[in-house]
């Protein structure tokens, strides 16, 4: 049996992008213009007052919903407490607020950003974008917002902010990839995180340029974090360069430059650390007056575990239904992507991703252990998926050890279609049999996804919310929140300030200062 699952045009009608800024390394004896520079071009569709389109403020609540249910999720897991506790020993009277902590309790905002960034990232469950490069927007949600909070902007200029935030990001992941030369993604993140903080605060461009260059300058850090033995620093990684792109920000409003041109220079990230001297890029942006549409092209995750392997966990949860005879299973064969390969997959090569005793950072990264365990359950949970005790099943191991993936050219082509309608993140899954039968099955997209047979709409957010924050937070306030953010575009300072989701103490693990650390 093989089904193809077509991909439904429930997107808006794909355009070419308008302007495609070439970017390539000028050597020191020949002065480039900033104009000309990627991060002024950035700075300036960061400083452009273009109002943001209705469907592109209905999204952004909807991520703020998405990010805050994560977040309350993993609140009590150990690193979200540790940068809690970090986050805490930097109190601020007008400063911004943490997740689970009541609303009266502030503190400086890039320290907001670094508990509520690792509390957003820790279990890998919010939104996706995948082009030549991976990201994940939402992470530029945190600093933005605590920026917001502690300089008393309102709703209209929260939104502002973060349109422009997923608008960069996205458009960096499109034109210049990081994984082929073993740059950790969050190298976007900076940047983009820059930007959206300028358009919140209306800087003028010259400032949003230097602030887009120092961000880059120092959140440059290589793959190793998701490579191996993956450990907490995947979810820091990300609340970390929101942080640094908070106190950039911070130098150049008070006057302070920044490496330049950081992306075309003569010893720039172009030159010795991406492409090289020869390499030549294209990055697209919008123009002058154009809205900042890019959070429509991005989508989040009904399950948790890394984005390419939603399509493939609603697949086996179609394909069990077919299996009579586990115990018959001679191997099963995943064909896909070279990313989904080469990054989850056994093209890794990493056999930590085999291996039962491995970190749920690293399971979350084997597409091979998520196969075996949606094949047998027909769920995915976010915290019985990823158990000692179900990563250890005797017959899961064995189901595990018979998983493989193949990179197939054609999926590869189909990850990096510039229509998003075409676009495809899936694969074709063969199981095998002893008596020499094949069930075969493909899916393109998730269910979840806007071309998915389910897209998620506002009310999926808010169940997705409700699942994740059950027993944790009570009816009132998850009504509160629900209501506030809702009303995001009519909100002023006081009511940002209360964009958080507060915990009782019985329901929230300690996070005070002890012996353990300097804080």
């Amino acid at each position: 049996l093989t089904l193809v699952t077509p991909l439904k045009s429930k997107q808006r009608r794909f355009k070419e992008p308008v302007k495609k800024h070439n970017l390539k390394v000028y050597p020191s004896s020949r002065t480039l213009p900033k104009e000309k520079q990627l991060a002024w071009k950035i700075a300036a569709v960061s400083a452009d007052p273009v109002a943001v389109e209705d469907k592109v403020k209905e999204m952004i609540v909807n991520r703020i919903i998405d990010n805050a249910a994560v977040a309350i999720a993993s609140i009590n897991r150990h690193p979200v407490a540790s940068a809690r506790a970090q986050a805490l020993a930097h109190p601020r009277d007008d400063g911004a607020v943490i997740f689970g902590i009541p609303n009266n309790q502030t503190i400086h905002a890039e320290w907001a950003a670094w508990a509520n960034g690792t509390a957003v990232r820790e279990l890998d469950f919010h939104d996706t974008f995948l082009a030549a490069d991976y990201s994940h927007p939402a992470d530029n949600i945190p600093p933005i917002l605590a920026v917001a909070q502690q300089m008393n902007k309102s709703g209209r200029d929260l939104i502002r902010g973060l349109a422009t935030g997923y608008e960069i990001q996205i458009d960096l992941v499109k034109g210049i990839c990081l994984h082929e030369h073993k740059i950790d993604h969050i190298a976007h993140l900076g940047p983009s995180a820059a930007a959206g903080i300028g358009s919140l605060l209306e800087l003028d461009t010259e400032t949003i340029y230097q602030s887009i260059q120092q961000a880059l300058h120092v959140t440059v850090s290589t793959r190793q974090s998701r490579k191996g033995e993956i450990s907490s620093w995947k979810a820091y990684a990300p609340a970390h360069a929101g942080k640094l792109a908070i106190e950039a920000v911070d130098r150049c409003m008070r006057g302070e430059g920044s490496p330049s041109p950081i992306y075309e220079g003569e010893d720039s990230v172009i030159a010795w650390i991406l492409g090289g001297p020869d390499a030549l890029y294209q990055v697209p942006l919008p123009n002058n007056g154009e809205p900042k549409r890019a959070i429509l092209e991005s989508y989040t995750k009904e399950h948790s575990a890394e984005y390419q392997s939603q399509a493939i966990i609603d697949l086996s949860f179609s394909i069990r239904k077919k299996i009579e005879d586990w115990e018959s299973i001679e191997k099963v064969t995943l064909y896909t992507s070279h990313h989904t390969h080469h990054v989850i997959g056994t093209g890794a090569k990493d056999p930590q991703k085999m291996d039962p005793m491995s970190s749920r950072e690293t399971l979350d990264h084997s597409i091979m252990y998520i196969l075996a365990v949606a094949l047998q359950d027909g769920e995915w949970h976010h915290v019985r998926s990823y158990a000692p005790e179900r990563a250890n099943r005797a017959d899961t191991v064995q189901l595990w050890q018979k998983i493989s993936t193949v990179e197939d050219p054609a999926w590869t082509q189909r990850y990096h279609d510039p229509n998003p309608e075409k676009r495809a993140f899936g694969g074709r899954l063969e199981v095998e049999f002893s008596s020499g039968k094949k069930i075969v099955d493909e899916l393109a997209v998730a269910n979840a996804h806007p071309a998915g047979k389910k897209p998620f709409v506002r009310q999926d957010y808010i169940r997705k919310f409700k699942i994740l924050t059950e027993g944790l937070v009570t009816d009132v306030e998850s009504t509160r929140f629900l209501e506030l953010v809702q009303n995001l575009p009519e909100l002023n300072s006081n009511d940002i300030g209360e964009i958080n989701v507060q915990l009782g103490t019985d329901s929230l693990a300690p996070s005070t200062r002890n012996s353990e650390g300097i804080f």
